[in-house]
């Protein structure tokens, strides 16, 4: 099958009153290629209202399960279209992101999911090379020699989470309806490449950085980092794919990496 835009949604996951909203919307708004765009919130208010009526996005409002993975569910689900992109809230794309994202899916045998590597947001500057960019960009390297081997997708999420979540692309009818579970904080979407690693299937990757991740104290992720939930959520992952000994001594290293979510 050959993708179009036709087939893409990009869903933004809003919560409360992101001052980076507008931003995120404007980024879909000016991809050069165009597909749908829609908003799904949990804290409907008139902040997220009178953004979405200026800018004409439809609204949907999560009266069920609540939670990150309760609301990522419920995002993902509202899309039509045989591809959907999680946009979040804080996170922008550049202008060739989905052009981009096709050309994979549409390169790959058998795709799962599509995504790219990305840069990130601190302080309002788009930094696209330090130490934690290079190192997911290496650890997602195996993929560039086989996207569709079980080894090589297992491979590539090993040692640590390299995706950008916002930066993926699923394909819905290799990923399935409600995709995500809610017992993770943080590591829900690691979880998730986790499981798909196991379908037949490839994971459609580009190292083009098309989407930028923004790194600030107010984010979820820093949040979990400050309580230390994330080191017992990586650990917890690690065990699927290495004994005790090996994931206690990997996750001494990993936490490391959790300095680079600070500014």
């Amino acid at each position: 099958m050959q993708y179009t835009a036709n087939d893409h949604t990009f869903v933004i996951c809003a919560y409360k009153q992101s001052s980076y909203l507008e931003e995120c919307i404007v980024s879909l708004e000016n991809q050069s290629v165009k597909s749908k765009i829609i908003l799904a919130t949990s804290t409907p208010n008139e902040y997220i209202s009178q953004l979405c009526e200026k800018h004409g996005i439809e609204i949907f409002i999560n009266n069920g399960i609540k939670g990150i993975g309760g609301d990522w569910n419920f995002a993902y689900d509202c899309a039509e279209t045989p591809l959907v992109t999680i946009a979040h809230q804080d996170d922008t794309y550049l202008e060739d992101y989905l052009k981009v994202i096709l050309e994979a899916l549409n390169k790959a045998k058998d795709p799962i999911m599509g995504f790219c590597h990305y840069a990130e947001l601190r302080d309002g500057e788009k930094v696209y090379k330090n130490r934690n960019l290079k190192i997911k960009k290496l650890m997602l390297s195996p993929l560039k020699v086989n996207s569709s081997a079980r080894f090589f997708k297992r491979l590539v999420i090993a040692y640590g989470n390299p995706i950008c979540c916002p930066a993926v692309t699923y394909v819905r009818d290799k990923v399935g309806a409600s995709p995500f579970t809610n017992d993770f904080g943080s590591n829900i979407d690691w979880q998730q490449w986790e499981r798909l690693s196991n379908i037949k299937g490839s994971f459609a990757y580009t190292d083009a950085q098309q989407m930028c991740h923004r790194v600030h104290d107010e984010s979820t992720t820093s949040d979990l980092i400050n309580d230390n939930s994330r080191t017992k959520e990586d650990y917890e992952m690690l065990l699927h794919f290495h004994s005790k000994p090996v994931a206690k001594l990997l996750i001494k290293t990993y936490s490391k990496s959790q300095d680079s979510n600070n500014l």
